[in-house]
């Protein structure tokens, strides 16, 4: 499987995020939107932005490890969250969640605020996709 970042010279230079991803094969695995819930479904980190973007990050990397895939197989993240000048004052730490989880791969994203989630604690969901090697390559 190859990735080919796509960041044309002519856009802002992308820091945190790649404008594109071009993917040669491999297979397609969609993430469903995860909020900061842990196993029993209580929210990680109640009233704390960082603390639940670290879980929801955590349930990503499971959810990947269960499919065979790995946090860099990720090309797109949609972050929703409930409140973007929270999101924009907590740059530098939610920063070093993602490169705890990335390293300096930075998958396509992109950021909405919206008015509420599913659980009332939620300052946080994500959802993306994800194109894991194909099989043959894993067992290569």
């Amino acid at each position: 499987m190859k990735k080919h970042l796509i960041n044309p010279a002519n856009l802002p230079p992308p820091r945190g995020y790649n404008h594109a991803i071009l993917v040669e094969g491999g297979r397609l695995l969609f993430l469903a939107g995860q909020d900061a819930s842990d196993a029993e479904g209580h929210i990680v980190a109640p009233g704390d932005l960082v603390g639940q973007c670290e879980q929801v990050l955590r349930n990503f990397q499971a959810v990947l490890e269960a499919a065979g895939g790995t946090m860099q197989d990720i090309v797109k993240l949609n972050i929703f969250v409930r409140d973007r000048e929270a999101y924009k004052a907590n740059l530098k730490p939610l920063g070093e969640v993602f490169r705890r989880h990335f390293g300096r791969y930075y998958p396509a994203m992109a950021l909405f605020e919206v008015s509420g989630f599913f659980n009332d604690e939620a300052l946080i969901e994500l959802e993306g996709v994800a194109v894991l090697p194909p099989i043959s390559d894993r067992e290569a």
